[in-house]
């Protein structure tokens, strides 16, 4: 069988309904880690506005991998100032998917990449990436990259009966 042949370029408005199904399955995949990642109801609504949102920010970074027409793959990171540390710059990458199909080969590191490239582009000297802690296959991809744990962020929910009306506060 023939390998497919991807290309990888900067996300425009185009892409934005091909930009949300991924990311739908890139969230709905991170439910399956954690239940604190459930999804919303309204997703693919929600997915189609922050895809919306990023192409008119200049704090994020959009790139897709495309076969022909419809994209297999899809990085996204936001740029931030770490004022109090240096590097001063960084960038972090929030979503990282690729279609199963299209995975086992060099996809994913092709996509982090280019990112990292256009990430060095715009000054940024750190780069982070934010996943579910029990994420594995995160965990291994990243680590075969070179990254490795920098913080660790803890979650709790509150209990229903301490959760205060907006005129209790």
């Amino acid at each position: 069988m023939a390998k497919s042949v991807y290309v990888i370029r900067k996300a425009d408005v185009d892409d934005i309904r091909g930009i949300s199904e991924l990311l739908v399955r890139l969230k709905k995949l991170n439910g399956e880690f954690d239940p604190m990642f459930k999804v919303v109801s309204n997703v693919i609504e929600k997915a189609e506005s922050y895809a919306r949102e990023t192409m008119g920010s200049d704090k994020d970074i959009v790139l897709v991998a495309k076969v022909e027409k419809k994209i297999v793959g899809l990085i996204k990171a936001v740029l931030k100032d770490r004022r109090f540390y240096e590097p001063v710059i960084q960038g972090i990458i929030v979503d990282l998917y690729v279609l199963p199909e299209n995975r086992r080969g060099k996809l994913g590191e092709d996509l982090l990449n280019s990112m990292m490239n256009a990430l060095k582009q715009r000054g940024v000297e750190i780069v982070t990436a934010e996943f579910p802690t029990q994420n594995t296959l995160a965990i291994n991809f990243y680590q075969k990259q070179g990254f490795r744990a920098l913080v660790s962020t803890f979650a709790k929910t509150f209990p229903n009966d301490l959760i205060l009306k907006k005129s209790d506060y």
